[in-house]
């Protein structure tokens, strides 16, 4: 039996479609989850989405959030998120909501059934400054496979090319946190910036970090909970 994520602790969380399938297929399923990472982030009961496209159309100050949410990243079949949990099993609750709540929405519009993300969530939990250091350079970065296959190789052959890649991809809170405040309703910026500063220093981390990290940390750390 796994353990259960405690309060007031930061975890890497992520899951990927079941048998690798996409579960973004366009750009209205991806303003669709993310709709869901802020209407589901409540306590209370979540009013009917079912026509909500885009959260810049309504959004609740009276939300009593489960987590807060650090950062995203949404790819094509998997998405990663980095949260804190505000409560005893908010972390649990919020996965549950976004997750069922996801599946309804893509099963209606696709016309399937069945599950749509391969078993449960996975999560790490963030023990050390080390680890979350380079966590959020690595979902951040997610997107420089689209062209850079052997990124996390270090592999790369020219480093601002893919910075600057992932800073234009659309569905992560890279910009954010370069910035922008795109999603200002979904990710809580302070906790990082606690421990980088600002927005000059993150863009200079995460430059750095492409090329003098060992980003095989991170990635063995996934495979063995994906092949779970």
């Amino acid at each position: 039996m796994r353990e259960k994520p405690d309060r007031d602790q930061i975890y890497h969380v992520f899951n990927r479609g079941v048998e690798k399938r996409i579960i973004f297929t366009n750009d209205n399923d991806r303003r669709r989850f993310i709709s869901c990472l802020y209407f589901f982030n409540d306590l209370n009961p979540t009013d009917n989405i079912c026509r909500l496209f885009d959260i810049g159309c309504r959004t609740n100050d009276k939300r009593k959030k489960l987590v807060e949410i650090l950062a995203f990243v949404l790819m094509d079949n998997h998405f990663h998120l980095l949260v804190k949990p505000l409560i005893k099993d908010g972390l649990s609750e919020f996965m549950k909501k976004l997750g069922i709540g996801y599946t309804k929405y893509f099963n209606i519009k696709y016309q399937r059934v069945g599950p749509l993300f391969q078993g449960k969530y996975k999560f790490v939990l963030m023990e050390t400054d080390e680890q979350l250091s380079y966590i959020p350079h690595y979902i951040h970065l997610n997107p420089v496979e689209i062209i850079e296959k052997k990124w996390k190789d270090k592999d790369i052959a020219n480093s601002q090319k893919v910075f600057d890649f992932a800073k234009s991809y659309r569905w992560s809170s890279l910009s954010d946190y370069l910035g922008d405040n795109q999603f200002k309703n979904i990710i809580n910026k302070n906790i990082l910036f606690d421990q980088i500063c600002d927005h000059e220093e993150y863009k200079k981390d995460v430059l750095d970090w492409l090329t003098s990290i060992d980003s095989s940390l991170v990635v063995d750390e996934m495979s063995d909970l994906m092949l779970e």
